[in-house]
């Protein structure tokens, strides 16, 4: 396993995600993904499964400072009172006392981002969390949750794959001592198609999707949480420790990138750094 180290935290650099699982699969997959070997798990209030993941860690048998366990704040619980009592009832949801790092998980420009972060703050300060962090926020905005929060913001969760070059994004969170969660890390599937990932795969025995995870991993500061409904998917994406891509192969990879790589675009995102 890789790691990124975070003040004194230790967080593995490989998650599980567990986007459009139900509450089922989810309970299924988080045990079976713990079987695997994964100690990072990622849900959200808007993914509506907390319940399915935190039953799926207490079936896993890990004891609670084992593993690493994320969820995120929907954007209309970003008012101060709806914020708190959104995060109680997340907990409640997931089983824990606390979880390691909540997230906002979109931008809302309809809310203060002073209040809404005082509110995140103030959880953290409450013991609800270990770790804040945002989601989905560019360059303009992460500066502005930095100026911001009085308790250091640990992480920001954005869409990153081949195909979405995040190099503005990734260089403003390092200069703010930032981790980058790479979420829809292989572009949905669509990887698996690629030319030049599967002919990097075939030099190395790896397929095109470990290609990828293997390509965000080494880069610093970079975190994955591939989705899977499926434990052998789960397994091929964990399968990623033992090779490593050279430096020729790490350029080839992020000159896939182009100008509508961007897959994730609701009508409620903000305005992007690679936008036109």
């Amino acid at each position: 396993m890789i790691y990124r180290k975070w003040q004194d935290n230790k967080i593995p650099a490989l998650g599980f995600g567990t986007y459009e699982l139900d509450n089922a699969q989810a309970a299924k997959m988080v045990a079976e993904a713990a079987k695997i070997g994964y100690r990072h798990f990622d849900t959200a209030q808007m993914y509506h499964n907390e319940e399915g993941v935190g039953q799926g860690l207490k079936e896993s048998g890990l004891k609670r400072d084992e593993y690493f366990l994320t969820t995120k704040v929907w954007y209309d619980k970003f008012q101060s009172g709806d914020l708190q009592t959104s995060v109680v009832e997340s907990l409640r949801k997931l089983d824990q006392e606390h979880v390691d790092l909540l997230l906002l998980h979109w931008p809302n420009e309809d809310v203060s981002l002073d209040e809404t972060l005082a509110a995140l703050n103030e959880v953290k300060n409450l013991g609800m969390t270990r770790l804040i962090g945002i989601s989905n926020f560019p360059t303009a905005l992460i500066d502005k949750a930095n100026d911001l929060t009085d308790i250091p913001l640990t992480v920001n969760q954005v869409e990153y794959h081949p195909y979405l070059d995040q190099t503005k994004v990734l260089e403003n969170l390092r200069g703010h001592d930032m981790l980058l969660t790479a979420y829809c890390p292989i572009a949905r599937g669509s990887v698996l198609k690629d030319k030049t990932l599967t002919e990097i795969g075939k030099k190395h025995g790896k397929s095109a999707v470990q290609v990828t995870l293997r390509w965000l991993l080494q880069q610093d500061d970079v975190m994955a949480i591939p989705k899977s409904g499926s434990p052998k998917n789960a397994a091929a994406n964990f399968d990623i420790f033992d090779f490593e891509l050279s430096e020729g192969e790490m350029t080839d990879i992020s000159n896939l990138a182009k100008p509508d790589g961007r897959l994730i675009d609701p009508d409620f995102a903000p305005k992007w750094d690679d936008a036109a």
